[in-house]
């Protein structure tokens, strides 16, 4: 990665982003040893509210790793860590109803969620090659802006519009977890308060993400500007 002053505009986003991590994965540690009144595991819970939601055509399977959880639009498949998908821990339910939330998102077709899907394949191709061509064009211009500094800024536009979109489907998907969980009374009043501390810390890490994202578009432009 090229560096210069404009470097320096990636520090704060890149110092949310570690803070981010650091709240997610210690809510996850805190709240994963707290285990839910009803017994109810992550699995069981997000299988009755896709029932009850009518999407009861969504699979729900158990996957490796720690938090990696995530639903799968294209497979229509709901997938959950072995932490989250067996366990009736406060955190696991937490992060199983936002999964269900994405899956309700998909069968009511949330305009947002259709939106980033149809961003994605742009999204996807410019994380991978906007910095490439925008460098190879940056190295190599001398006498102004080059066209692979251009195609790299469009490119990268898409990524940043992605992550922008990515922001409401997430908040969305919580917002519906929290409400399922309490209305299915998986969580007691005082146990949402641990739940609404995991998912607040993993929209963080989108937040943060969002704001990297739109700080290397700007270095991009500003780079670009400098070849004048």
């Amino acid at each position: 990665m090229y560096f210069d002053s404009t470097f320096f505009l990636l520090i704060p986003p890149l110092i949310l982003a570690l803070y981010a991590q650091s709240r997610v994965k210690g809510s996850y540690r805190k709240y994963s040893q707290v285990f839910a009144s009803s017994r109810v595991s992550g699995a069981r819970a997000a299988h009755e509210l896709l029932q009850a939601a009518g999407a009861g055509h969504v699979r729900i399977e158990k996957q490796p790793g720690e938090l990696t959880d995530h639903y799968d639009p294209r497979k229509r498949v709901l997938r959950l860590s072995q932490g989250v998908h067996d366990s009736a821990s406060i955190a696991a339910l937490g992060i199983a109803a936002h999964e269900a939330g994405h899956a309700l998102q998909h069968h009511t077709h949330y305009k947002p969620m259709n939106l980033r899907s149809l961003v994605y394949p742009v999204a996807s191709l410019g994380s991978s090659l906007a910095f490439p061509l925008f460098f190879v064009g940056f190295i190599f211009s001398k006498e102004g802006p080059s066209i692979l500094m251009d195609i790299g800024i469009l490119l990268f536009t898409g990524a940043v519009l992605f992550s922008l979109i990515t922001l409401p489907v997430e908040f969305n998907a919580s917002k519906r977890a929290l409400v399922l969980l309490q209305e299915r009374r998986f969580l007691t009043a005082a146990e949402m308060t641990g739940a609404r501390k995991v998912l607040g810390a993993a929209a963080l890490t989108y937040v943060a993400s969002t704001g990297m994202a739109a700080m290397q578009l700007l270095r991009m432009f500003l780079l670009r500007q400098s070849r004048h």
